[in-house]
Formats: structure tokens, C-alpha cells, sequence
């Protein structure tokens, strides 16, 4: 999916990905995550997802990456706080106390800009990629973060039915994508109340990701 795409989505307020009271599963499976306040949490491809403001208010530091600048702008305006602005060669940097976003292509962010981090949380970028660019994210994610843990969270359903995104990513994609350089453990899976745009029956899944050297 191209970057045109995603702008006409958040410019037409198409954004089903957005949940207004930040996602329940992360609440419920962050302990499972072994970190602690003050700990790096990336985010990819975050759009204003209200869980960063509940990531923030736990005392974790974010680091974030968003194609969309006004989702961006929308984001520090939801959280309350004036950011400061840096223009770099490939990104705008939206910061402020504990939290960097980087508002740009995925693909050019690097382990120098993300530094070290703690737990990669994703919800809404692997399922937000079509085929092709999933293994493409899946290893570039895996490379920039050393390897990082992560807390991923899916939806399952008949592709046939509807096209995406959100895509339908089975758990045999998610080993596909993920289980050479790690462990994948099922924490949950179970209906989605009222399906897809109510017209698929979904499945939701979590998955906690660890290295296979840890």
C-alpha cells in the first residue's frame, strides 16, 4: 500500500484502527511483558492511538513512528502536551517529556534513531500490511530493535469476505513471519463483538514474542 493511500484514509477520517478507549488486551497482557517503568516501548506505524497516553501515564517512555502528520498532531493534542518540532533528512520529530514520534516512512527509520528497545508493541502495523510488505516489515522491525520482545496482537477472519486492512494475519503467518528468530507464545484468542464493519465473523489474538537466545 502506497503512502497516498493511508493519507486520503486519515484525511476522509477513515480510521477504523483507532479505538477511543485504548485497547483492553494491552491492559489486560502488558504484565506478561517483563518491563517496568521507564522502559523504551516502540510503537510502529501508532497513528493517535489512545494506548500510548495509558503506556505514558504507567511511567514508560515511547518511541513511535506515523506516516500521517496530522495524526501526529492529533496524538499530542489528545495527550495534552505541546510537542517540540525537529526537521532530520527523513523524518519531522514530534517530542516531548518521554515520548518521540517520527513522522515518516517506516522503512527509513534506523536502530540509531530507535535506540534501545525494551518491548515493540503492535497492533495495528503487521495487520495493516498487505502480503507483500509483510515479511519486508516483519524483518526490518526484527533487525532495527535487535531482536526486541513484543506484545502483537491480530485479527483472524475470512480475507474473502472482506479486504483489508485491518488484514486477516492466521497464526501459521504469524510463525511464517516471526518464529525463526523467535518464540511465539499464545496468550488469547477469542470473538470480536460485532465482527468486522459487521460483516465478518473476527477472531482476536495476542501473541507474546521473545528471542530464541534469551
Amino acid at each position: 500500500m502506497h503512502a497516498e493511500f493511508w493519507h486520503k484514509r486519515w484525511k476522509n477520517n477513515e480510521i477504523g484502527f483507532h479505538e477511543e478507549q485504548g485497547n483492553e488486551l494491552l491492559r489486560r497482557y502488558i504484565k506478561k511483558c517483563n518491563i517496568a517503568s521507564g522502559d523504551l516501548i516502540f510503537v510502529p506505524l501508532c497513528g493517535k492511538t489512545k494506548d500510548i497516553a495509558w503506556l505514558l501515564s504507567k511511567g514508560f517512555k515511547i518511541v513511535a513512528v506515523e506516516l500521517n502528520e496530522d495524526a501526529v498532531q492529533q496524538l499530542f493534542a489528545e495527550l495534552g502536551s505541546l510537542p517540540q518540532i525537529e526537521v532530520m533528512q527523513d523524518f519531522t520529530r514530534y517530542y516531548s517529556r518521554d515520548i518521540n514520534v517520527y513522522v515518516g516512512d517506516f522503512f527509513a527509520i534506523n536502530e540509531t534513531i530507535l535506540g534501545k528497545v525494551d518491548l515493540i508493541y503492535d497492533r495495528a502495523a503487521l495487520v495493516a500490511l498487505p502480503p507483500p510488505m509483510r515479511e519486508r516489515y516483519t524483518q526490518h522491525i526484527t533487525d532495527i530493535s535487535h531482536g526486541a520482545p513484543q506484545l502483537l496482537i491480530c485479527f483472524q477472519y475470512d480475507q474473502e469476505l472482506l479486504k483489508g486492512p485491518p488484514f486477516s494475519v492466521q497464526d501459521e503467518l504469524v510463525n511464517l513471519y516471526y518464529n525463526q528468530k523467535y518464540h511465539i507464545k499464545s496468550l488469547y484468542r477469542d470473538y470480536v463483538k460485532g465482527g468486522l464493519r459487521g460483516q465478518a465473523e473476527v477472531f482476536e489474538s495476542v501473541y507474546m514474542l521473545t528471542a530464541i537466545d534469551e
